[in-house]
């Protein structure tokens, strides 16, 4: 059955009871405008088609309790729908954003208060204190990134005595800097 509502039988044909005729027909001129108007505000495929939905769903719920006072303007309510709900989308991202900074800039300062404070010349006179043997496998380890075979291999001993030298430099370049273990 094809019939041919205006704007203002078609909101009264929703609001007087279940047709779902009307409804369909409801979503079939209005769901363009509303994604378009999505399109050209959100600048995003998905949340245009979310629009849509949340947009039509707040419509069929107005007209099904009888809100729109003058039905005549549908198109007007729709679309004043979607201004709402854009600037309602808006608003939730920006205090999503500012919960955002908050957040990292917490998580900065509290990094910052909790992290000791390096002082790298006391480092380095506790670096050179150490023999050269075990300063080479600190700062192959930890500066180059080697293994332990890699660093068995250069200094011609076991992977089990590499381990004991940077266990053993480690500890004392703790010492040095007063750093507990």
């Amino acid at each position: 059955m094809d019939i041919a509502w205006n704007d203002a039988e078609l909101a009264r044909q929703i609001g007087s009871g279940n047709d779902r005729e009307a409804e369909a027909e409801l979503f079939r001129r209005m769901a363009p405008r509303i994604r378009l108007y999505g399109l050209r505000h959100l600048r995003d495929e998905h949340a245009a088609d979310d629009l849509a939905q949340q947009v039509l769903i707040i419509t069929l719920e107005a007209l099904r309790a009888g809100r729109l006072r003058q039905p005549e303007r549908l198109v007007s309510f729709v679309l004043g729908t979607c201004r709402m709900a854009v600037l309602d989308l808006r608003r939730g991202a920006r205090r999503k954003q500012r919960l955002l900074d908050q957040f990292v800039a917490d998580q900065l300062h509290t990094a910052q208060t909790c992290a000791p404070h390096l002082d790298h010349e006391r480092l380095t006179r506790c670096m050179q204190s150490l023999q050269e043997r075990e300063r080479t496998v600190i700062v192959m380890t930890f500066y180059d990134e080697q293994t332990g075979a890699d660093l068995a291999s250069f200094l011609g001993v076991s992977e089990a005595n590499v381990r004991v030298i940077r266990h053993r430099a480690i500890r004392l370049l703790r010492e040095c800097m007063g750093v507990a273990a």
